[in-house]
């Protein structure tokens, strides 16, 4: 499969063989679904925490006789039911990142890309190189190209000037190709891959 390699003026400059295993699987939502799951699970820190009754302060004498008094019968001022008293089975520290076949993980990855071309929303660009670090210089190409929320993506080595002008656009984000994943792909309307990117995905997935 072909697709046209466009320059940031939007201008078509030539082609590119795109590989039928990596961007035209038929994508299917179980994978894509187990594969943001396990990518937020991943990055949750986990640090929620509330006092069991094990936890608070306060005595541990039982506060009134077990019967006589008319009341329910109590074995603690800590029970939940009391004021400043614990919380049963509340959250505790804990770690919620869950295992995911690597297999499965660049399956997920190809069926995302696959989804973007067959959606035609992938534009191959020659280079994410700009002269300058002005976010307005930019803003006016992305104008051109139409792009409003997208994900670019570049080979190993980002350009300096390109990440300066681009991190001040809400709804743009760019990585490197080592750090292409499922959850920021789909999470964009957009696509963006420069002809080196495409070369080392290839690579990578193929």
């Amino acid at each position: 499969m072909k697709a046209k390699i466009k320059n940031l003026e939007n201008k078509d400059i030539g082609e590119i063989e795109l590989l039928d295993g990596v961007f035209a699987i038929e994508p299917r939502r179980d994978i894509l679904t187990r594969t943001v799951n396990w990518q937020l699970a991943k990055r949750r820190s986990g640090n929620h925490k509330a006092k069991g009754i094990s936890d608070v302060s306060g005595t541990t004498k039982k506060p009134w006789a077990q019967k006589g008094t008319g009341r329910a019968r109590q074995g603690s001022l800590r029970s939940p039911q009391f004021r400043k008293g614990g919380v049963i089975f509340g959250p505790v520290v804990r770690d919620h990142a869950h295992d995911l076949p690597k297999k499965v993980r660049q399956l997920a990855l190809r069926m995302a890309l696959s989804t973007k071309q067959q959606d035609g929303k992938l534009i191959i660009l020659d280079a994410a190189k700009v002269d300058s670090h002005k976010t307005k210089a930019l803003a006016e190409q992305f104008a051109k190209l139409g792009l409003a929320s997208v994900l670019i993506i570049d080979g190993a080595n980002l350009d300096a000037n390109f990440v300066k002008a681009a991190r001040n656009l809400p709804h743009v984000d760019v990585l490197p190709e080592q750090g292409a994943n499922v959850y920021d792909i789909l999470r964009r309307d957009v696509l963006v891959l420069t002809k080196n990117a495409v070369e080392q995905l290839q690579e990578r997935l193929k």
